[in-house]
């Protein structure tokens, strides 16, 4: 299984993408969590409740020690090992400094092709690993939408990314 993709195409740097170094990038975002939350919205009345206690208790009861590094590490590490991960495409296009005149990206599949504008594709959300696994079946990356609207039928079969 080849986790190397092509950003080519009218872009003044074509880069390579590897999925394989993404488990280790800190822009990688938790797909169990992420379209569950509501993104943009405001502190909620919730929120609130929840921080008052916090301080009630901080206050009467003196404030809790933050987990240690090695504490952090241990459960950091598994997550990494049964979570299911993405990231985001917009620093890599970004990086590969699409032409002025270019307004399209093409995502090329084993199939067939899927085209975009440019600043849609930009949001898109790359899955790459599924329950602390790669997608090795039918990856390398699972292509999302940034509202998780084809999150049960993601594209797969991800050979490169085409600018236009």
């Amino acid at each position: 299984m080849n986790t190397i993709m092509p950003i080519k195409g009218k872009v003044k740097y074509p880069i390579t993408l590897d999925a394989g170094t993404w488990i280790f990038d800190d822009r990688r975002i938790d797909l169990n969590t992420y379209f569950e939350k509501d993104q943009g919205e405001g502190d909620t009345e919730e929120e609130f409740t929840v921080a008052s206690k916090h301080w009630d208790r901080a206050i009467k009861e003196g404030a809790v020690s933050p987990p240690t590094l090695k504490t952090e590490r241990k459960f950091e590490k598994v997550k990494v090992l049964t979570g299911s991960f993405g990231i985001i495409l917009k620093p890599f296009l970004e990086n590969a400094e699409p032409e002025e005149d270019a307004s399209v990206l093409v995502i090329e599949t084993a199939a067939d092709e899927v085209s975009m504008p440019i600043d849609e594709g930009k949001e898109l959300i790359l899955a790459f690993s599924k329950d602390g696994k790669p997608l090795l079946e039918d990856g390398p990356v699972h292509v999302l939408y940034p509202d998780g609207s084809n999150k049960e039928n993601p594209i797969k079969h991800v050979k490169g990314f085409r600018v236009e």
